[in-house]
């Protein structure tokens, strides 16, 4: 005993100071290695007999390993049946069921993957087929009962491979429903604690569910019927022959509860650890008892405890051994109780401690330890293997030592390397894993993108990497920008994967990193750079808002972020996207809402995101209203249940489900959403959506990814909530299906070319080890392409290139199942510097005063060293007032490869100078020789001021400075002038003209009404007489606008002579024949009389048709001039 504890202290002791010089390493696939086994089957394989049956077994190597098999501890010669075929260059067996029977491939199977350095054997794995028998089609005798006795309707499925699930339904695929009362037990059966009226029916119908083969059987209905005293009194005979009857005379009393399952006072329970501990208790009793649940020596695990099938069975996930103890179940009604104990014994399969043992890589003559540490109850053993064969029976080498769960290595040679297998079992199951010793002599070389940038937020803390691999292992050291000294300590720890860490990185911290890593064989480096990024904030928060039902809502969410980084605003309710709603208004900073009602209370949270920070504020809304809300008639519907998984395809799958209870609204559709856990873990991703009338869905898969299933149901009034996730569907890996899209190519220094590219998502990498295949050659005839791999990055730079030069590129998507479809070949050019020549032949043509064409031969584009961006004009005046030296320069832009251009808006009578120069992206080239150019004159300014002094009544005098802009020789100044207007005012009543025309006027008025009278006392039609010319006086003469002077003016339009109409205003009325009457002045066409024949109308206007033809000046009121014409229409 002593001598057991020695040993395993010195292994311990070994594997301390051994463990100094050893870790493990990835090697890179282009080196010497042992097999490693990556992919292979279950364990426990169970294969559809309706499928082909494929058991997996991958693996890696260089040189690529060889494939063989075992079946049931034999050799399985894979060429010697034709049904069974294996994969290129893979070990994956296929057997086409078409020519063979599934069961004649039940069995063990083992795998061993071989190369001359060594054989890696993959598990046991045993292949079964699924079965789904068919229930027995004897028909089951009714049964019939007394009211309030217990009963139990058996289920007794027949044993499937895997076991059913079982489910109990009516002849209309109705769950039965269950309670506390009446329930279904572990074991599929259905228990009744006492029965009642209501039991009776003829549909109690077990189903059983084989997942494997997704197929449903259904057990004959069976049929109960519960009766009365009387009842059974009255039909003792009828049911005596055709009936199981579980009756006694006596009526059936309350009583306290007993145990229907278990039985006995006590029971036990064994369980694996990491497993799910089912416990069950089932009593009768009437009235129905209530079960509840304690732990005898302790509490029960709360966040692992789950109360199910109300309250009978106690569920516990993730067992470990703290579960292990007695448990006591209570079953109480008013007449009394019973209990239960069942004590629960915990064992466990073997489960490693640290993980299974790791690669080795070593150099010839170092030590190193592979370590196989596991445990489990009872405790297990460890078998040592060594490519396959027991180690004890393989030749000896001295380099080697088994201690216990150790190996240890010491002064290791090439020809040590080997595959070992570590196997751990006990009476529960065991775990084999494969760990190489691969001994070899490599130098350094580091594995992290060059030239990749990290960008970090300010005080938070970088990680830097610098992944490599050499034999022995290179030693790690970290430059800043000039290798000033190594890094480590202080600001910065160093990592033993050669990772850099900046606890606290700030601005100080920016700049250019370098890893060198290094080893006696030689040494490799590497530049990264490091970027520090403002921090995200929420400057002004959304606050908290109450707003009456039908208003309006605005929510601010002010933010500060990085300029360089793509930052967005988005908004949640109650933690969930915003629904797509017009009422709903997001702008980058802002939310408001328009005609809120009740359903948008809630919690609004503002959350600012970018890739590398985020910030978030939440405001809470609540919704008022003066009036109590209508009753809610219709709800979202429950969500589905029961999802599962069919025909199982590469890259499709069927999706089923049952609809959840729709609560008076009719479902509209189902939306599908998938989370990918391989590769984004907790998110979800909307799929697919069905009508509402369907419940299944046939799904289109990408490879390489880890799918999960919910289903949520959408009626009038919304969204349900997810349904539990389905099972997870793995789909197989495969090689890129498409390649990376924006490939560009463009130089940042005048030497380099700069490739990027968008990299490809997880969803679209369909396999593991994704990078790309980045290829570039001259554009030029026999250039051979370049190719290098990048991972992990989306850009690469290719130095020493000659400046501005065509390349052809290309990215191709490559993961280790093998490479993407052939890339598109692009166009790219390296960096750009500036033009090296001036534009030649510059002259400038003078067009006018103030424009001019500029005319110069293009700058060849082998000069230009770039992309040409246009030519600009550099030009000044020469001032000749004041400073003669004076410049004013002025740029003018042309884009475009142009060889002339116009420069306008210059000054006449100047003298100019100007350059011309190319420029590219980089800048500017060389300007041209100077050259001249004279505008000619031009018209002056006005003058630059104007006086009037000494003025009298018949003279003053002027006075004037120069123009501003002379735009030449001044030869003189021209004068112009015109008399002003007399702004007088005269009182017009006091001059005699006026008083004369006024009595002249009221004669004439007076003359006229003596007229009237005396042909209305006569009656009948009088003509009118014809019209005679008038002149006017010269007060109505129009003057001109221009030099305030009277002048004639004439209208050649007819003058008719209507009441209220003016005369023409030359003061003429023409003459002419007319045998109008005063009819034509009434008011109507015939004219109207009074009963003595008297005429009724007033001269004050025609007729309403012609009133209309005269426009609005008829309507004014007649000035002494009209009085006069319509005097001299009648005379």
């Amino acid at each position: 005993m002593m001598v057991m504890e020695m040993r395993s202290l010195v292994a311990a002791l070994l594997v301390l100071i051994l463990g100094h010089f050893t870790s493990a390493l990835e090697v890179p696939l282009d080196l010497p290695q042992p097999p490693s086994i990556t992919q292979q089957s279950p364990k426990d394989h169970i294969v559809d007999p309706r499928e082909n049956i494929v058991i997996y077994c991958e693996a890696k190597g260089k040189p690529h390993p060889s494939f063989s098999w075992t079946k049931d501890g034999t050799h399985f010669d894979v060429n010697e049946d034709p049904s069974v075929t294996m994969r290129p260059n893979s070990g994956t067996l296929e057997v086409d069921i078409t020519r063979a029977r599934p069961e004649n491939f039940e069995g063990v199977f083992q795998c061993t993957a071989r190369n001359k350095y060594g054989a890696a054997v993959s598990n046991k794995i045993v292949v079964r087929q699924s079965k789904s028998p068919l229930w027995s089609k004897d028909k089951i005798k009714p049964i019939v009962v007394k009211e309030g006795v217990s009963l139990v309707l058996p289920c007794q499925p027949p044993a499937g491979l895997p076991p059913p699930i079982i489910f109990w339904m009516d002849n209309n695929f109705q769950k039965l429903p269950q309670s506390k009362r009446v329930s279904q037990s572990l074991n599929g059966d259905l228990y009744f604690s006492n029965v009642r009226r209501e039991d009776s029916r003829s549909d109690y119908i077990c189903y059983a569910r084989f997942t494997h083969t997704q197929t449903i059987q259904q057990k004959q209905p069976i049929t109960v019927k519960v009766l009365t005293m009387d009842e059974i009194n009255d039909t003792m005979a009828d049911y005596y022959n055709f009936t199981e009857m579980v009756l006694n005379e006596a009526p059936v009393d309350e009583r306290k509860p007993t145990f229907l399952i278990p039985s006995g006072h006590s029971s036990s329970k064994m369980v694996l650890k990491g497993h799910v501990l089912e416990m069950e208790c089932i009593a009768e009793g009437l009235p129905t008892p209530e079960v509840s649940w304690t732990k005898v020596s302790g509490d029960l695990p709360g966040s692992r405890t789950s109360f199910l099938h109300f309250n009978k069975t106690l569920q516990i996930v993730n067992v470990s051994e703290s579960d292990a103890g007695d448990y006591r179940c209570s079953a109480k009604n008013q007449h009394g109780a019973a209990h239960h104990i069942i004590s629960v014994v915990v064992k466990a399969t073997p489960y490693w401690i640290s993980g299974p043992p790791k690669n080795l890589v070593l150099a010839p003559g170092e030590n190193g330890v592979l370590t196989c540490r596991a445990n489990g109850i009872p405790k297990p053993s460890i078998l040592w293997s060594i490519n396959g064969d027991l180690i004890e029976n393989s030749p000896k080498d001295i380099s080697r030592k088994v201690e216990d769960d150790s190996i240890i290595f010491t002064q290791v040679r090439v020809e040590s390397s080997a595959v070992y297998q570590c196997n751990i079992s006990n009476p529960y199951g065991y775990l084999l894993s494969n760990a190489f010793v691969n001994v070899l002599s490599e130098p350094p070389r580091v594995l992290t993108p060059a030239n990749k940038v990290y960008q970090v937020i300010e005080n938070r803390p970088a990680f830097l990497e610098c992944s490599s691999f050499g034999s022995p292992i290179p030693k790690i050291d970290w430059f800043k920008d000039r290798k000033s000294g190594i890094l480590d300590g202080d600001d910065y720890i160093l990592h033993d994967n050669g990772t850099l860490e900046i606890q606290v990185a700030q601005a100080q911290h920016k700049g250019k990193y370098t890893c060198v890593a290094n080893n006696y064989l030689g040494i490799s480096e590497n530049h990264v750079y490091l970027d520090i990024k403002e921090p995200t904030r929420i400057l002004k928060q959304p606050v908290d808002k109450v707003v009456q039902r039908g208003g309006s809502v605005l929510f601010q969410c002010i933010v500060k972020h990085d300029k360089d980084l793509h930052t967005t605003v988005t908004w949640l309710k109650d933690g969930e996207e915003l629904l797509d709603d017009e009422r709903f208004i997001v702008e980058f900073e802002s939310l408001s809402i328009t005609d809120i009602s009740e359903s948008d209370a809630g919690s609004y949270t503002c959350i600012v995101n970018n890739t590398l920070d985020h910030d978030s504020a939440t405001a809470e809304l609540s919704v008022v209203e003066l009036t109590p809300p209508p009753a809610v008639v219709h709800g979202r519907p429950d969500p589905p249940t029961d999802l599962e998984l069919t025909d199982h395809k590469k890259r499709s799958v069927q999706l089923t489900w049952i609809p959840g209870e729709e609560h008076n609204s009719p479902i509209q559709e189902f939306v599908i959403q998938y989370e990918d856990s391989l590769h984004r873990r907790g998110h979800w991703h909307d799929l697919a959506r069905v009508p509402g009338t369907r419940t299944t869905a046939h799904l289109k898969l990408s490879p390489y990814v880890h799918y999960t299933f919910r289903v949520l149901a959408r009626n009038a009034v919304g969204l349900s909530e997810p349904s539990s996730p389905s099972r997870m569907y793995k789909t197989d890996p495969a090689a890129p299906d498409q390649n990376p899209k924006g490939v560009h190519g463009s130089g940042t220094e005048h030497n380099n070319l700069v490739i990027t590219w968008e990299p490809l998502t997880g969803l679209h990498s369909n396999g593991p080890g994704l990078r790309y295949k980045v290829s570039w050659r001259h554009k030029r005839p026999g250039t051979d392409w370049t190719t290098v791999t990048v991972a992990n990055n989306s850009k690469f730079t290719v130095s020493g290139t000659p400046t501005f030069s065509p390349y052809e590129i290309k990215v191709q998507a490559v993961n280790d199942l093998g490479e993407g479809p052939e890339p598109a070949v692009v166009i790219g050019y390296s960096g750009e510097d500036l033009p090296t020549a001036a534009p030649a032949n510059v002259q400038a043509v003078v067009l006018n005063s103030t424009l001019v064409e500029l005319r110069w031969d293009p700058v060849p584009s082998h000069l230009i060293r770039g992309h040409i961006q246009g030519y600009k004009i550099n030009y000044w005046r020469k001032h000749h007032k004041h400073n003669s030296d004076q410049m004013e320069q002025r740029i003018l832009t042309f884009s475009g490869n142009q060889s002339r251009g116009m420069l306008p808006g210059l000054h006449p009578f100047s003298h100019y100078s100007f350059e011309v120069r190319v420029f590219n992206k980089k800048g500017d080239g060389p300007a041209s020789k100077t050259q001249q150019f004279k505008t000619p004159e031009g018209e002056p300014g006005p003058p630059a001021s104007l006086l009037v002094t000494n003025p009298s009544l018949d003279s003053l005098t002027l006075e004037w400075n120069p123009p501003r802009e002379h735009n030449g020789h001044i030869t003189g100044y021209t004068l112009r002038y015109q008399p002003a207007v007399s702004n007088r005012q005269v009182d017009i009543a006091t001059q005699g003209w006026f008083i004369g025309l006024m009595c002249a006027i009221a004669l004439l008025i007076l003359i006229l009404l003596i007229i009237c009278f005396i042909q209305r006392n006569k009656g009948g039609k009088y003509p009118v007489k014809e019209k005679e010319d008038a002149h006017t006086d010269p007060e109505f003469q129009p003057m001109k606008d221009d030099d305030c002077t009277f002048v004639e003016y004439s209208d050649n339009e007819d003058h008719k002579p209507l009441k209220g109409s003016r005369t023409p205003s030359n003061g003429t009325v023409k003459r002419e024949d007319s045998d109008d009457s005063l009819v034509d002045y009434g008011e109507g066409g015939d004219g109207q009389f009074n009963e003595d024949g008297s005429f009724i109308g007033q001269y004050s206007g025609k007729s309403s048709s012609r009133d209309n033809d005269e426009g609005p000046e008829s309507a004014g009121a007649p000035s002494p001039l009209n009085a006069m014409n319509s005097l001299n229409s009648f005379v």
